[in-house]
């Protein structure tokens, strides 16, 4: 294919043909798609173009979902927490909630399917002391126990799709219709789904690529009484729950779940929580339903003669593209939104498909695109960032969402979008195909492994919180750098162990998370397995609080691989007299400016005098090294992203490996930039991966060095001799 066309998607809309030909032709994209509020017209359809249009499987249907209101997609909610003051208690269990996107289910009976729970001493309360007043969705619990705190589990119907929900917000559709999603358990739904789609796919013959938004279930996304996010969790389950589902689980593994499962506590499964045997169960459940499902419709869409693609975001829960039934689906393609680089290797990497593409941002909404704001500023921060990634595995096409007419009043981000899309090309004929050299092959350890590949620390997709931008650094640094990444769960580990072909494995996360592991560190299996192998020679890298639980008279399991402990308060009475720097290491040489450990961690302590203690501040330890036999162990902080903390991870990675002689194999001394070797067709690519000009040192694969000045954002290509 042309590298000057080809391999891009652009949004379009009805009524505005001259300059969806222009942006074609500039932009020299090869397929044109609809968007959540627009619609392609005939003239569009009719262009030299492949058309995308947007498929909505379980939402967008009104007319069939108001008359079965009955196999509305149900939910699992949680009042607040509720102090008794008397014996008698009335909780408004609504209270909080949105009640235009959620509505309580008396269609079943609460007192069969709800759960009462007194949260201070843990005890469920029976069913025969409380009541329900549906007139005013109140629960009356009788014979409460003054000062003790309840909360009420209860089914819901949702008649509102989260995601129209947010567009409708966004950008203030006053006459649109309530999009209500259904279930594609229940039977009416089931045949609906089948029926709609045949019918669909003959009045539209001019669609050549049907783009599922997504399959049947949205990710956990509930709001407020004031209609903002109350709860949103990109990886939730929240809303593939409905009493059918529980039956059928119970008739399949042989035990009932409780609401309590579901719930938890009010945390809801989020993917911080070290998941249970029975959520494990659960998800495995939904997911073998999804995939045979969600097969079917894909079948339908090739007998048709077209493809299928699905979108990784809005109704994806249940798909899991890592996850072991996701190639029965037989899609032909993915496409995702692309937040960052870790954004970009998570739609990348998948494999089973034909192809994969990124929605890049920013969306033309007019939450960006508006009188006075430069959306350049945005579309470089994003290109930017995805670019490292796209040189270590491109996606196989790129795109844009939303109304083209917004963008097109923006003529600089239509001139810059246009050189952005000439250089994916360009990235796209030399490395696709290509294994990129990596130094170094390093394994991410937490709780969920391989099937959340590039999608640890998230909580609503590519944003990060206060408390876990420390650590989705680690992967966005990963993302576009010299090393193989690959995801090992503890269960890995304790029935595998360690592959051999591994050099430095990461632990990163706060105590008790999924990511650092909880309990998981109470197996001495676990313990030993890995104690055993960094002896040997491996590297074990810890960030944050790893291998973090109160046991042994230790909090971090691995302290004595890592030099380093935290005091929890217990043995404060043992001095602790090892506090002096180094004044120089391996790991820092690099460092120009303070270093960042974002929200870092306090009251870190080395163990002996043998810890290399490389930041010391505060009275306590953030960067460390120990020699652990014939391995070792580092020590960081935390690790927001940024150009130093990436090439500060990347020197912790090859010290760990004890690979520093190879370091200056096809790198450079500029941290604005960076090299991706091709040994297979002789070519590298030396990367300014900032906006101003930058000049840097740049070591071949011998570690011989040029200098070289690069232009703002350039690319230079060069031979391999």
């Amino acid at each position: 294919m042309s590298q000057t066309k080809g391999r891009v998607t652009l949004p379009s809309e009805a009524n505005f043909l001259k300059e969806t030909k222009e942006i074609l032709e500039r932009w020299g994209a090869d397929a044109i798609r609809d968007s959540d509020g627009t619609k392609l017209d005939d003239e569009l359809k009719a262009l030299d173009a492949k058309v995308y249009s947007t498929y909505f499987v379980t939402r967008g249907h009104n007319d069939f979902a108001s008359t079965h209101l009955d196999e509305c997609v149900q939910m699992l909610l949680m009042s607040k927490h509720n102090l008794a003051i008397c014996d008698t208690l009335t909780i408004d269990f609504l209270d909080g909630f949105y009640k235009e996107q959620v509505v309580a289910d008396y269609r079943h009976d609460p007192k069969r399917y709800w759960e009462v729970i007194d949260r201070t001493n843990n005890t469920i309360v029976e069913p025969d002391l409380w009541t329900v007043d549906q007139d005013t969705d109140s629960l009356t619990i009788t014979s409460a126990i003054p000062f003790h705190e309840y909360t009420v589990s209860f089914f819901v119907y949702m008649i509102w799709d989260p995601t129209q929900m947010y567009n409708y917000i966004t950008n203030n559709w006053q006459d649109v219709p309530h999009d209500i999603p259904f279930d594609i358990r229940q039977p009416h739904s089931a045949a609906f789904a089948k029926r709609c789609l045949k019918d669909w796919l003959q009045e539209n013959p001019d669609t050549d690529v049907v783009r599922f938004t997504t399959f049947f279930y949205h990710f956990t996304l509930v709001f407020n009484a004031e209609a903002k996010e109350k709860f949103v969790d990109w990886f939730g389950y929240g809303a593939t729950v409905s009493i059918k589902a529980l039956a059928e689980f119970e008739k399949e593994y042989g035990y009932a779940l409780r609401p309590e499962d579901i719930v938890d506590n009010g945390y809801y499964n989020t993917t911080f929580c070290v998941p249970s045997r029975r959520y494990l169960d659960y998800m495995d459940f939904i997911q073998r339903f999804v995939a045979e499902k969600a097969k079917e419709l894909v079948e339908l869409v090739h007998d048709s003669g077209r493809e299928a693609m699905m979108f990784l975001g809005d109704n994806w829960i249940g798909t899991e593209p890592y996850g072991p039934y996701f190639s029965r689906i037989g899609l032909d393609g993915v496409v995702g939104s692309v937040g960052g680089g870790a954004t970009l290797r998570l739609i990348s990497d998948i494999s089973g498909v034909k192809y994969t593409e990124g929605r890049f941002l920013p969306y033309f909404f007019p939450d960006t695109f508006y009188e006075g704001n430069d959306p350049c500023i945005e579309a470089i921060d994003n290109w930017l960032s995805a670019r490292r990634a796209i040189m270590r595995s491109p996606v196989d096409r790129i795109g844009y969402g939303g109304y083209l007419s917004l963008a097109y009043k923006f003529p600089k981000f239509i001139d810059y979008i246009e050189k952005v899309t000439d250089e994916f090309r360009m990235i796209y004929a030399n490395v696709k195909g290509q294994k990129p050299y990596s130094g170094v092959k390093v394994a991410i350890l937490n709780s969920w492994g391989k099937l959340r590949s590039w999608q640890s620390y998230m909580v609503a997709h590519a944003l990060w919180y206060k408390q876990t931008y420390s650590y989705f650094g680690i992967l966005e640094a990963l993302s576009g750098a010299a090393i193989e990444t690959v995801f090992l769960s503890f269960d890995d580990i304790r029935e595998n162990g360690v592959p051999k072909d591994v050099d430095v494995i990461i632990n990163a996360g706060d105590a008790g998370t999924a990511f650092s592991g909880g309990e998981k560190w109470c197996d001495p299996d676990l313990v030993t397995t890995l104690r055993k192998w960094v002896y040997e020679g491996g590297g074990f890298i810890g960030i944050g609080e790893p291998s973090a639980v109160q046991h042994g008279g230790r909090f971090f399991q691995l302290a004595d691989i890592l030099g380093v402990d935290k005091e929890l308060g217990f043995s404060l009475s043992t001095d602790k007299y090892y506090t002096k720097a180094l004044t120089e290491h391996f790991i820092t040489s690099d460092a120009l400016t303070p270093l960042s450990f974002g929200e870092s961690k306090q009251s870190i302590y080395a163990l002996s005098e043998d810890t290399e203690i490389i930041e010391y501040s505060n009275h306590e330890v953030h960067l460390a090294a120990n020699a652990y036999g014939e391995g070792r162990g580092v020590y960081i902080a935390g690790l927001p992203y940024s150009y130093e903390n990436t090439r500060l991870l990347m020197r912790s990675i090859y010290y760990a490996a004890h690979k520093e002689r190879n370091f200056h194999v096809w790198q450079t001394d500029n941290l604005n930039c960076e090299v991706h070797a091709y040994p297979e067709n002789k070519k590298y690519a030396i990367l300014n991966n900032s906006n101003e000009t930058q000049e840097t040192n740049v070591y071949d694969g011998q570690g011989k060095c040029q200098s070289l000045t690069l232009a703002p954002c350039e690319i230079i290509w060069k031979e391999i001799h």
